[in-house]
């Protein structure tokens, strides 16, 4: 039927079409950087206001991270059943609900229980947003578009550190510690009803169409991103409607795709790029810094992760992603090591500040968004949404995993009297030189194929290699 016609490449108006797609979905991202790096500037001020130690400390940074496992889990099972789009719209208003309710807590306990429930959209949101990308993206730039996730990621990063700036400086400390922080927490339910407006504009996959049935929608909407994937979609609807792979089977090509995906996500946390996302006017005011300035050096972490991100964007596609995985694990550990070793010998200085970005710069060229890509892509499209689920739970309790442990080793005085408060980062850039070899022997190659392409890759006879 097709054979008379070669796929068209992508016309004007349907890459607009999948550039809106793309950045209504990365809305998604933005909320998950803004709710996820919020607590870096209220932290502080909320720390006296409770009255906490540094368990108690941890936990009100690292209390999201629950329910962003939770979500990441049930959002998997949810996004298979019900679609990607729907996972989004529950993501939004669960953003909304904790921004307003954490704003008003009035007690330590009811602050946890509404981060847990912003944590659930996180989670959702992290998976989802890549998820819903990847399967509207043409593949010679899904890397670049997906990326826009990560961009999106970083910018709400980078918007709530210059707005928890602002915030401080409308009062005094006094002020800060009773009222400010409240302010920062709750300014994040202005994206979430943003996002949840602009979910009302966008269709539902059509891979996600195809695989429930729905064929005639799901070619409309094909035929709206690019002719290629129209073709590809109706020459392929059986093979993917007959999918029965096994997730738990580690012998099984899936199995070996899963235990892949669920290590880089536990790297990309286990690497400690959150150490400084949540507490680096902590780590700053370590070094000297008044609390202010600690906010404004956060705000150039901020600025760093979203210039090297675009960069990324223009890389990923024609560099390839296990290249960019190892080069910038391997400065991530770099500087990581050079940062404890300056903390072991007490050899503090501007030149510090510059090893930090400089590890915010690797990991934002790298770890940061193309993770994300490679757990976006190599899954089939019957069981992509529960297998990037579960891989994204693994990242999150990763994550919670070094969050909450990290104040307790910054001001253990066991640690300190033998490597100061250099020990944390030692740690960090041992498990970066770990993924460089991982990526090394074990990640292929998937810049510049399919979807379809890269499940047919890893069936081959050898597996993944």
């Amino acid at each position: 039927m097709f054979a008379t016609r070669a796929p068209e490449s992508t016309r004007p108006n349907q890459k607009v079409f999948v550039v809106v797609l793309a950045c209504v979905a990365a809305l998604g991202g933005l909320l998950f950087g803004y709710d996820t790096a919020v607590i870096s500037g209220a932290l502080g001020f909320l720390r006296i206001h409770f009255d906490l130690d540094a368990v108690r400390t941890g936990w009100a940074a690292s209390c999201t991270l629950v329910g962003c496992v939770i979500g990441a889990g049930v959002s998997g099972l949810m996004s298979d059943s019900f679609g990607r789009r729907r996972v989004m719209f529950f993501s939004a208003i669960m953003f909304l609900i904790s921004a307003v309710g954490s704003a008003i807590a009035v007690h330590l306990t009811w602050f946890v229980v509404f981060r847990i429930l912003g944590g659930l959209g996180i989670g959702a949101a992290s998976m989802a947003s890549p998820l819903y990308i990847a399967e509207i993206a043409p593949a010679r730039w899904r890397g670049r578009l997906i990326s826009l996730n990560q961009f999106a990621i970083v910018s709400g990063m980078l918007l709530v550190y210059l707005v928890n700036y602002q915030i401080a400086r409308m009062g005094s400390e006094t002020w800060n510690i009773s009222i400010g922080w409240r302010w920062m927490l709750g300014s994040g339910a202005l994206p979430a009803i943003l996002l949840f407006g602009c979910l009302f504009l966008v269709p539902e996959t059509p891979r996600f169409l195809a695989l429930k049935g729905r064929q005639a929608e799901a070619l409309a909407v094909a035929a709206r991103i690019e002719d290629s994937l129209y073709f590809d979609l109706e020459s392929r609807r059986l093979a993917i409607s007959e999918n029965r792979e096994v997730l738990f089977q580690p012998n099984h090509p899936l199995g070996r795709r899963l235990t892949i995906g669920i290590i880089l996500a536990i790297f990309q946390q286990i690497t400690g790029i959150n150490v400084f996302l949540y507490y680096a006017p902590q780590i700053f005011a370590q070094l000297g810094s008044g609390a202010n300035v600690a906010l404004l050096q956060t705000v150039a972490i901020g600025a760093v992760n979203l210039v090297f991100t675009i960069v990324a964007m223009g890389m990923v596609d024609r560099v390839g992603r296990r290249t960019l995985l190892m080069l910038g694990s391997f400065g991530m550990g770099i500087c990581l090591a050079a940062m404890g070793l300056a903390l072991l010998k007490s050899a503090f200085g501007a030149w510090q500040i510059a090893l930090v970005l400089g590890y915010i710069a690797c990991f934002a060229l790298s770890v940061g968004p193309v993770t994300w890509i490679v757990l976006a892509e190599i899954f089939p499209a019957k069981t992509r949404g529960r297998a990037m689920g579960i891989a994204t739970i693994a990242l999150w309790a990763a994550n919670f995993v070094v969050s909450q442990t990290f104040p307790m080793m910054n001001e253990s005085q066991y640690l300190i009297a033998r490597f100061q408060h250099g020990f944390p980062f030692f740690l960090y850039a041992l498990f970066c030189f770990l993924e460089l070899i991982f990526v090394w022997r074990v990640l292929p190659e998937t810049t510049n194929r399919s979807l379809e392409d890269i499940s047919d890759l890893w069936d081959r006879p050898g597996g993944s290699r």
